[in-house]
């Protein structure tokens, strides 16, 4: 009897003792099993079984994780899944000749699936937590990596994905079969927790009671002790334990059959769904909405007159639900658009289109709530054509007028002229914004920042027409905005046509970009009574100069501007600007040769280490403290689109080369000087690190590059020097980004041979007596008026000490400069005179002379008043005037010694 009717009622136990008895056998009764081991049906499965059941079960597993985008878990279930395939390969290649399942082939195809259209939705990837979100790049990664290996089979699986294979039914009828067994047994669990167990094996079913429910019990019941007496009699039809395990050959044949049985209905419930779905193409599709479904309401009533006043009235009923909360903005857009083609439809007249036009302007900006948030494309593309269509009409009608100071009262659209309140200006500002939220959302070096891109077209020719439409009917601030506007997307574009004409190539009157923005700047320069528009204006002036290498008319507008002077007062957009025109003002003059200019332009914005940020090309991790979330938001929304960006590595190495050209021959002249400055401090950092060194290699970075050109040019090499700057791999880098590079690099060769010249003279001069100026000119590869012109500069700024012999061509020298030694003992004694200064200021701290100087008054008043309580002699008094007047006998000594032996030094130099 089993143990479940321990607790039974007395019929029970009546009954049980009335029961047969098994007969026992010697060798099966040496082992005692227990219920749960009697229940379990012993299996004996083959390794591809198993291993297939492993894999699918994983399978299962990670489909449940995508179900609820668990992707660290799907992450880790993939890589179990890669291992169990690994086991599995010797089974695959020995039963399945070598070919990959194609459960497992829609498995990977189905992940890879699921990682692509997580990763396209760049919204829903921005709500992932941190953990998801590195799990899925990691995913991603690995994903990608390990179906290379599976290309043929994905692609043709992706040919045909509805074919199953054999494992798959099987797989399938797997898991139908483990979910009926869950389900039955969780109802076997319920219905024996209602109804307690009271009946015993021996009752037939027939006498159980006609009740409905005690019927069903006694049916489960009775099934229950038939499994029983099976199992029993299982037990004891063995003799011993070796038959008890072995397989037998009925049961799988039994077992195949079932299964082929199974495969056929299944099969033909595919044909059955098949059929359904062509019978069920013939009909039409239905567009299904997500979420509720909201009906439009009716615009007019069927038999309403639809004139002007009814129009306003419904217009003016549908912008009033403008910023509710449970207004859908989608459909107030959708309602405007009805709106304007029934106005359309009944020739209501222009005025009332433009009205409506301006309205879904405002609803189609409502509809991104978030400001700081670029909007959609769709809704981008239908702002952009409504905003022309708009224009047009404006442009196309001079009666009417549309301005912010018509009052709503005052509106007029009967009789012209017509008069609209709306203001079209500050339409395009937004629309201009909103292109560059766009640019700044997307990857910059991806096709889709070059597809939005294009747009900017679109929106200069919308900027166009609403200028077009202030210069017949606009005031003079409206005309410097909307001027500032198309400046703005004209100031940092390149026009070859520019230098075209300076050379002649192109007639005089040929408009350029250069006439467009004198035309604009000129006018907000005179018509402007704002200081911001006029500024960015100069900048943006200056800037355009500066990338058509009018370097003079460029420097003559920032000198004249004095814009350097109160610039930390302006806003940081405006600063922005102003860092962006001093560095392509540093280009130009490089440009033009004016090593210097260029070298003073960049100091201020290389100085810093961050010209990163200072140009708003993007963020630099702050060391000291890191920003909030608030601050960096505010700081992207401050940058500058990609395509407006300056090459930072350009800029770098144009401003090391200016400070190599400037700094070399400043050091080769001034190397024993002890006060010697920095003409700049980032290159003197480089070029101390480099020196610092103890194994240095050849140069490979920019820098590098630049450092060992320095190096040469101390030296007066000036071939290794132009070698290290003017090279391939510097080619490919900076030079050829410029305009005309070969121009810059002959340029920069020419620079290279004088500085070098420069330098040699100054590192040598102690060395020669006299030099003959045609061997300079040869050595340098110069003419030799040139090396006279840079010699007598030289002599002339009493840089080098010589003079020149013209009918001999020679430089004859003067060995006025003191020797090594004798600047030694100058350096010498100009330390140890510092020294002794140091010393008396701290002596005359300890005795406290210092304190005297600076409040004597106050200690006078001390010494009065204790003077005046002790009614006693000032004897302290006086012997601290003796101390101190002792010490000044003692310096003055020390001054006298110091003067006769700086005597003695300069009889010594003189000899």
């Amino acid at each position: 009897m089993s143990r479940f009717f321990a607790n039974g009622s007395d019929s029970e136990s009546e009954s049980s003792e009335e029961e047969v008895q098994a007969p026992n056998f010697n060798k099966a009764s040496a082992f005692q099993f227990s219920d749960d081991e009697e229940e379990v049906k012993r299996v004996v499965r083959s390794t591809k079984e198993k291993r297939y059941e492993n894999l699918t079960s994983i399978i299962k597993t990670i489909r449940n994780h995508k179900k609820i985008k668990d992707i660290p878990n799907t992450l880790s279930s993939f890589e179990d899944l890669t291992r169990a395939y690994t086991k599995a390969l010797p089974v695959i290649s020995k039963e399945e000749n070598g070919i990959t399942p194609r459960f497992y082939i829609r498995c990977l195809a189905e992940l890879e699936d699921f990682i692509n259209e997580i990763w396209e939705d760049r919204e829903g990837r921005r709500n992932l937590s941190k953990n998801n979100t590195k799990s899925l790049g990691t995913l991603r990664q690995k994903v990608r990596k390990y179906i290379k290996d599976f290309e043929e089979d994905l692609s043709r699986f992706r040919e045909a994905p509805d074919q199953e294979s054999e494992a798959e039914d099987e797989e399938a009828h797997v898991s139908d079969a483990g979910e009926a067994a869950d389900d039955s047994y969780a109802g076997f669990k319920k219905e024996a927790s209602v109804t307690a167990p009271k009946i015993a094996k021996s009752a037939p079913a027939k006498s159980v009671p006609a009740d409905d429910e005690d019927s069903d019990d006694s049916i489960d019941w009775d099934s229950d002790s038939e499994s029983e007496t099976e199992s029993s009699e299982d037990e004891n039809q063995y003799q011993n334990m070796r038959e008890r395990f072995l397989k037998r050959s009925t049961e799988k044949g039994e077992d195949k059959g079932d299964d082929d049985k199974r495969k056929d209905k299944r099969k033909e419930q595919k044909l059955k769904i098949r059929k359904r779905a062509e019978d069920d193409e013939d009909g039409e599709w239905e567009t299904v909405v997500k979420g509720h479904v909201v009906e439009k309401p009716k615009m007019f009533e069927k038999d309403a007159e639809i004139d002007i006043p009814l129009v306003l009235a419904k217009l003016v009923e549908i912008m009033s639900a403008r910023g509710k909360k449970r207004t859908d903005r989608r459909l107030q857009i959708d309602l405007l658009f009805e709106l304007r083609d029934i106005s359309d439809q009944h020739n209501l007249g222009v005025p009332v289109s433009v009205k409506i036009h301006f309205n879904i302007i405002s609803a189609i900006f409502d509809y991104n709530q978030k400001i700081s948030e670029p909007m959609k494309m769709e809704h981008w593309a239908l702002l952009l054509e409504v905003m022309q269509s708009m224009m047009k009409l404006l442009l196309a009608n001079a009666d009417i007028s549309i301005s912010e100071s018509v009052a709503e009262e005052h509106e007029e659209y009967i009789t012209a002229p017509y008069y609209i309140r709306g203001c079209p200006l500050a339409a395009v500002e937004r629309l201009d914004d909103e292109f560059t939220k766009l640019l700044k959302e997307c990857d910059p070096h991806s096709n889709d920042y070059v597809s939005r891109l294009k747009d900017e077209m679109n929106v200069v020719k919308t900027i166009e027409l609403v200028l077009q439409y202030f210069e017949q009917c606009g005031n003079p601030n409206e005309r410097c905005r909307i001027y500032l506007r198309k400046i703005e997307h004209l100031y940092y574009k390149f026009d070859p046509e520019v230098l075209k004409k300076k050379r002649g190539e192109l007639p005089a009157t040929t408009a350029t970009s250069v006439d467009v923005m004198d035309k604009l700047c000129k006018f907000i320069y005179a018509k402007d009574d704002t200081d911001r528009i006029r500024t960015r204006a100069i900048l943006a002036h200056i800037y355009h100069h500066a990338m058509h290498d009018n370097w003079f008319q460029a420097r003559d507008l920032v000198l004249m501007s004095h814009l350097q002077d109160n610039i930390d007062a302006a806003d940081p957009a405006t600063r922005i600007l102003y860092n962006r025109m001093m560095a392509n003002l540093g280009l130009c003059a490089f440009r033009q040769e004016n090593v210097k200019d260029a070298h003073h332009c960049l100091v201020d914005l290389m100085v810093t280490g961050k010209p990163k940020e200072l140009l708003a090309q993007g963020l630099l991790p702050q060391r000291q403290h890191e920003r909030s979330a608030e601050q960096e938001k505010i700081e992207k929304q401050r940058q500058m689109p990609f395509h407006m960006h300056i090459n930072l590595e350009l800029l770098e190495c144009v401003y090391l080369v200016s400070a190599m050209l400037l700094e070399i021959p400043y050091i080769a002249a001034h190397e024993f000087d002890a006060r010697r400055r920095m003409i700049s401090k980032t290159f003197y950092q480089q070029l101390r690190s480099s020196e610092r060194q103890s194994l240095v290699g050849p140069p490979e970075s920019m820098r590098e590059h630049v450092v060992a050109a320095a190096k040469a040019m101390r030296c007066g090499n000036w071939q290794a020097c132009a070698n290290f700057i003017v090279n391939k791999k510097m080619n490919t880098k900076v030079w050829d980004l410029f305009y005309e590079s070969d121009r810059v690099r002959e340029m920069l060769v020419k620079f290279i041979k004088e500085e070098s010249l420069r330098t040699y003279l100054f590192t040598y001069s102690n060395v020669y007596t006299s030099i003959s100026i045609p061997s300079l000119a040869q050595m340098y590869e110069l003419p030799v008026p040139k090396v006279h012109s840079i010699i007598s500069k030289m002599i002339i700024n009493e840089e080098l000490m010589a003079s020149l012999d013209d009918p001999s061509e020679t430089v004859v020298m003067h060995r006025s400069e003191p020797s090594r030694l004798q600047a030694l003992a100058m350096q010498f004694v100009d330390k140890v005179t510092n020294l002794v200064d140091v010393n008396e200021k701290v002596f005359d701290m300890k005795q406290g002379n210092f304190f005297q100087r600076g409040n004597m008054g106050n200690r006078g008043d001390r010494g009065y008043n204790r003077n005046q309580n002790n009614q006693g002699g000032n004897w302290g008094g006086q012997r601290r005037d003796n101390r101190n007047q002792r010490n000044r006998n003692q310096r003055g000594h020390h001054k006298n010694q110091q003067q006769q032996q700086q005597q003695q030094v300069q009889t010594i130099d003189e000899e």
